[in-house]
């Protein structure tokens, strides 16, 4: 059985991995779904779609480990 394109934004959104609602789309036109703007026009669906992208990505986002800082040594190595 085949995911719907709302079933399909719905997953792309919880995943963490889409910062809005317009990365959204163009990923899920990119999939080869389609009607992927009058799916999602109406408001209800739209205001839910952003608010799991912002709270999923900020989430994955903090997830991510930092970039350790170089250390001492390494720099003076790369000035010499």
């Amino acid at each position: 059985m085949t995911t719907s394109t709302i079933e399909r934004a719905y997953m792309l959104a919880r995943s963490g991995q889409m910062p809005d609602l317009a990365r959204l789309k163009q990923r899920l036109k990119a999939d080869g779904c389609r009607a992927v703007d009058a799916l999602l026009a109406p408001r209800a669906i739209r205001g839910h779609l952003e608010a799991i992208c912002s709270a999923t990505y900020q989430a994955a986002a903090a997830d991510r480990p930092a970039t350790p800082e170089p250390a001492a040594s390494e720099l003076a190595a790369l000035e010499d």
